[in-house]
């Protein structure tokens, strides 16, 4: 089995298997990665492709005989193909010259070069320059048109007025001026019933002429709107043929393809490239193979994609919105690790600051703020222990899970809407201690990059300029030994793990925080501290300051 590679292991195995979504990669996932490295450095035709960034995971198998070895996989496409010897193949080869999809997909590139040709065909462009400029004639004429009936409605005006001065001015046998009379009047209602009229023939010839055209290059649009609702029916078809061709198995033997495994989910359908990770196609490969799976990893090589952040031969969950539907059918028969982000925190909530409508607390990393899955203790749930009476959502602001530090809490609901709208207008001030795994070249500064939700990676964030959420943060270096640096941040905006983005991201110190697993290097703890918090009273408008420092 040219697929399954001999490691030397000489370390126990676990028992339980690896929970793919929060993990610390087992010492023989990491010498498999190890040898997996070696061997895609060597192949120089792979370098730029894979140097641009790409995942790669290693999966750690044992055979029938007791043979133990380890699988590899890359996701997606490596040098334009599903299949390299060295990896395990794709759970669905789309890619078979003659099959099925590339027959398809064919049909459908065919008429993406129809709807481009017709889109930029010089008679589409002919008419649609010639409707423009009837456009423009058509409003340029008319306009000067009503310029120049309002001049001879002012005219005829004055005539009237003339002509009445004139007859009250005149004796009685005294001949009339041109203007009196019924036919002085007659003519000049005539000319202004004429020249409505004809700015109403006017107004038709341009809109015959404007409706022909348009009708000319409605005959074209409406070739390409059918082509492409074509388009859109043979994509969605394909793309569901595609999803039942995914037949996803688990360790009992169960199959079940990708349609029926996200039709249970919010999301109802498959993303786009669902089973094309490393993690399905490692087990597919193992279940098929009666191999059985006993830990794995997934790691990155190469620059970190636009926006994103990845470290060169870091180790990563897997991703949430196309694997975790995936892997919870396919880790079914397993005996897999607890969630770690489940476990039951029993430490102390300690209060700062306590009066009879707010108090500042000081939360512990790996408490939650807020109540999360499975009835998890949070500073929410404690609270509201300790405060059967209050009103409101108690919660002002959040610190993530594993963050530490001053969070303040209300007592009733008017409290709480006077608080959150301090924080809204920014006039909170903050600062938290952070331990950096680097030194940044500059000792203080500021970051300004736009932040928006990785919808196929949550709870990550991501660096977007065009649709990013405004993100704001000032540091200052205070310590530097080590290879570490301890930093003060200063969040002007509060967006979702702002400060671990701000430091791991390359436009920002390019060092990620100590400990931080989703942009960085898992550790003991993620060293962010919120360490003081300054704001108004909302009902005695006293400023308030607390400090709470953290020791790293």
């Amino acid at each position: 089995m040219e697929r399954l590679h001999d490691l030397d292991i000489a370390v126990s195995l676990p028992e339980r298997f690896t929970f793919p979504f929060c993990y610390e990669p087992h010492p023989a996932v990491v010498k498999a990665a190890e040898e997996v490295q070696q061997y895609i450095a060597s192949v120089p035709e792979w370098q730029e492709e894979i140097n641009k960034g790409k995942m790669f995971g290693v999966l750690i198998v044992e055979d029938a005989k007791g043979r133990k070895g380890f699988l590899a996989a890359f996701s997606g496409l490596l040098a334009d193909s599903n299949d390299h010897p060295y990896f395990v193949p794709a759970v669905y080869d789309m890619l078979q010259p003659d099959g099925y999809f590339k027959t398809h997909e064919e049909e459908i590139s065919n008429i993406n070069q129809k709807v481009k040709a017709l889109e930029s065909s010089s008679e589409r462009k002919h008419f649609m320059e010639l409707l423009e400029k009837q456009k423009t004639e058509a409003a340029e004429a008319i306009d000067a048109y009503k310029t120049e009936m309002a001049e001879a409605k002012k005219r005829r005006d004055w005539i009237r007025a003339e002509s009445s001065n004139t007859s009250t001015q005149q004796p009685a046998n005294h001949s009339p001026l041109y203007g009196r009379g019924a036919g002085g009047e007659a003519s000049l209602i005539h000319e202004s019933q004429f020249m409505k009229a004809e700015l109403r023939r006017m107004k038709k010839r341009f809109a015959e002429s404007i409706e022909k055209t348009e009708s000319q290059l409605t005959i074209i649009n409406n070739e390409i709107a059918s082509l492409k609702q074509q388009r859109k029916q043979m994509s969605d078809t394909l793309q569901r043929w595609i999803f039942n061709q995914f037949s996803m198995l688990n360790a009992l033997g169960e199959r079940r393809t990708l349609t029926e495994i996200f039709a249970e989910t919010t999301m109802g359908i498959p993303p786009s490239g669902a089973g094309e990770c490393c993690a399905p196609k490692l087990l597919q490969y193992a279940y098929d193979h009666s191999l059985k799976p006993l830990c794995m990893g997934e790691f990155w090589w190469g620059e970190s994609p636009v926006g994103e952040i990845r470290h060169h031969r870091h180790f990563y969950p897997s991703c949430s919105s196309k694997c975790k539907p995936i892997l919870g059918h396919m880790l079914k028969g397993l005996d897999v690790d607890d969630d770690p982000m489940l476990r039951n925190w029993n430490g102390e909530l300690k209060t700062i600051y306590e009066d009879e409508w707010l108090a500042v607390v000081n939360k512990p990393a790996g408490l939650l703020t807020t109540p999360g899955r499975n009835n998890m203790p949070s500073v929410w749930s404690i609270m509201s222990e300790r405060w059967p009476d209050a009103s409101g959502p108690i919660i002002v602001h959040r610190l993530d899970m594993a963050t530490s530090g001053l969070l303040v809490v209300a007592k009733t609901k008017e409290v709480h809407q006077l608080l959150q709208q301090q924080f809204e207008q920014r006039t909170v001030k903050k600062r938290y201690c952070a331990l950096l795994d680097g030194i940044p070249e500059k000792k203080e500064g500021e970051i300004c990059l736009p932040l928006i939700a990785d919808l196929n990676d949550r709870p990550r964030q991501k660096v977007d300029y065009e649709n990013g959420k405004e993100a704001h943060t000032l540091y200052k270096v205070v310590e530097a030994r080590g290879g570490q640096a301890l930093v003060h941040l200063y969040p002007i905006t509060g967006r979702t793990h702002q400060l671990r983005v701000h430091c791991a991201h390359q436009q920002g110190l390019g060092i990620p925080i100590t400990g931080d697993e989703l942009y960085g290097t898992r550790a003991q703890r993620l060293y962010l501290h919120a360490a003081e918090l300054a704001l108004t009273h909302p009902v005695t408008k006293s400023i308030m300051a607390f400090k709470k420092e953290k020791g790293f």
